[in-house]
C-alpha cells in the first residue's frame, strides 16, 4: 500500500516535524508513506479575491504536478464529507482497492485548494467544520490513518 500526502508549505517548527515523524514510523508497519511538500505562496493580509484565486491556482498547479495519474485522490476540504474514525477506516479500505493500492491525500495552504485540484479529487473529506493550520492538519491526518489501520486489524489503539 502506497500512501502519499501532498501538502502546501513546510513544517518549520520541530514539534510538528517530530509528530509527523512519529506517525510516519508507526505507519511504516502498514504502508509505504511518502510526504511531499509543495511551495506555498505568500499571502498578504486581506488579499483581494482575485489575488487569492491566483495564489490557489499556483499552488494547485504544483500539487497536480506531484499527483500520480492513477492514484485515488482524497482532498481535505472544509466542504467535504464528515466521517467517524470507524467510517473513515472503512472508506480508507475501499479507497485502497479502488486506487490499486495507491492513495494520495491533499492538504491545501491557508486559502484552501484550487478548483482544478478539487475537480481532480475522487473524494472530498472534512475532519471538522473548524479550520486548522495546515501543519496541524498533517498530524491529524497521519494519526487518523494510523488509527484506520489499527481499527482494521482490531488492535487495541482505537477506543
Amino acid at each position: 500500500m502506497n500512501v502519499t500526502v501532498i501538502a502546501v508549505g513546510g513544517l518549520k517548527e520541530r514539534y510538528w516535524r517530530d509528530a509527523v515523524s512519529e506517525y510516519g514510523k508507526r505507519l511504516s508497519a502498514y504502508c509505504r508513506l511518502e510526504l511531499i511538500e509543495v511551495k506555498d505562496e505568500k499571502t498578504p493580509d486581506k488579499a483581494p479575491a482575485s489575488l487569492a484565486c491566483q495564489i490557489k491556482e499556483k499552488e494547485g498547479k504544483r500539487i497536480l504536478l506531484r499527483l500520480r495519474d492513477r492514484s485515488f485522490c482524497v482532498a481535505l476540504d472544509l466542504r467535504g464529507e464528515h466521517l467517524s474514525s470507524e467510517a473513515f477506516s472503512a472508506a480508507h479500505a475501499s479507497w485502497e482497492q479502488i486506487g490499486g493500492s495507491d492513495i494520495s491525500f491533499i492538504i491545501g495552504g491557508s486559502l484552501g485548494l484550487s478548483p482544478a485540484v478539487l475537480s481532480r479529487a475522487d473524494y472530498r473529506l472534512s475532519f471538522s467544520d473548524m479550520t486548522f493550520p495546515h501543519q496541524l492538519m498533517r498530524v491529524i491526518l497521519l494519526e487518523q490513518l494510523y488509527r484506520s489501520y489499527r481499527i482494521r486489524t482490531h488492535a487495541p489503539y482505537h477506543k
